[in-house]
């Protein structure tokens, strides 16, 4: 988020002497990208924010993932992972791994519990909020979010996710930074005219407000012997003491309602719909909008191939019209991976042709590396969906 905000208390000049009131000094912390070469923000505690009082090991779960052999299209159907009602599930250490490979990891959490506090020390994470409200706690401030939010969290950002009731999120944990669409963007970072959004669209935390807390676990997710690991760390003081910030680098939110969606006559390919990038892959939506208007138009995709990449669809909300008769619905995933041509399902072709608009909500990840099988998958996959576009089976 290459855009300068302040907030909370921050001297005039950086790297500087910055007392409370009583005459002790704050202590700076930069939290910047790339090594001092990008994005940075400085942070002023209470407290020594490297100190660590106790560790031991966070067991993660079953992280395994599999190759996707043989080669098939999957439909996944993410609320059969977590039943209604389902109490006490946090939406950090119950998100469920669907799928991912060495540069994004996806996954799933239907969660009603406080999450644990909580730094990803791979890569950013972009969390969708499908369904519910919730707060996130962060050292930079609060964020309050809901239907439709993505929430980005920047690599390292100690947060906890507070649910009000239920809330589902669809997690994308990249081993890389997330941020806007490049082919937006002007050579300083602003969001350039033909952007479907702008800097005005993006809510930024509230705060910071100090909080004060003795003996505090931190979950740590990391690199580790044979892939993803987990620590714990107990601080001797509340990792939330930051008295002020400024600087480009900060957790934010945009809501997926705020997409102004590019049109055309003729159908319009995927890269109109991406809304964020991370290393080797891009995140796209889609949202109600008016479709094609040429007198012969066909609304719906033509098949194509992914001839360098994986498709992962997420559908949360309306009707989308390419898959009716495959049984995606709400919470649906489906997966179409490099090396098999897809597109609508029999029959959608002829009745989308005259309708002037789509009633659908989707977020989709195109992969430039191939995706693995998580447990989530063998846990949600109809088995049939390779199928779905064999003509009257």
């Amino acid at each position: 988020m290459p855009y300068y905000h302040r907030a909370g208390s921050v001297p005039p000049k950086r790297h500087t002497q910055h007392r409370d009131p009583d005459g002790n000094l704050y202590y700076e912390e930069l939290m910047g990208e790339e090594g001092f070469s990008s994005d940075s923000s400085l942070l002023y505690h209470r407290h020594i924010p490297s100190a660590v009082r106790a560790y031991r090991v966070w067991d993660l779960g079953d992280q395994s993932l599999v190759p996707n052999h043989p080669l098939i299209p999957r439909h996944l159907s993410t609320h059969k992972l977590f039943a209604d009602g389902d109490p006490g599930i946090d939406a950090v250490t119950g998100r469920r791994l669907l799928l991912g490979n060495d540069d994004v990891r996806l996954a799933y959490v239907a969660a009603d519990a406080v999450s644990p506090y909580y730094r990803n020390a791979i890569g950013d994470e972009c969390l969708y909020i499908e369904d519910g409200r919730a707060r996130v706690e962060t050292v930079f401030g609060d964020l309050e979010v809901g239907d439709g939010d993505y929430v980005i969290v920047p690599r390292a950002t100690t947060y906890r996710i507070v649910p009000h009731g239920v809330v589902r999120i669809y997690a994308i944990e990249a081993a890389s930074h997330i941020g806007p669409a490049r082919h937006y963007l002007s050579k300083r970072g602003q969001l350039l005219e033909h952007a479907p959004y702008c800097e005005r669209d993006f809510r930024l935390p509230d705060g910071p407000e100090p909080v004060d807390g003795e003996d505090i676990e931190v979950h740590i997710k990391h690199r580790g012997p044979g892939g993803v690991v987990g620590t714990v760390h107990t601080l001797p003081h509340h990792p939330f003491d930051v008295v002020g910030w400024d600087g480009c680098l900060y957790p934010y939110v945009f809501n997926i309602r705020d997409f102004e969606p590019i049109t055309g006559r003729v159908h319009q390919p995927p890269p109109v719909h991406q809304v964020f990038e991370g290393n080797n892959f891009v995140i796209c939506n889609f949202v109600p909008r008016k479709v094609d208007y040429h007198p012969l138009a066909v609304p719906v995709p033509y098949y194509h191939s992914n001839v360098d990449s994986d498709e992962v669809m997420f559908y949360c909300g309306g009707d989308y019209e390419a898959r009716k008769g495959s049984g995606i619905g709400q919470g649906s995933i489906s997966l179409h991976p490099g090396g098999h041509p897809h597109g609508p399902q029999p029959g959608a072709m002829e009745r989308s042709i005259g309708v002037d608009f789509f009633d659908e909500l989707a977020v989709m990840v195109d992969t430039f590396r191939p995706l693995r099988l998580g447990e989530a998958v063998r846990a949600s996959d109809d088995g049939t969906y390779a199928y779905s576009w064999e003509q009257n089976r």
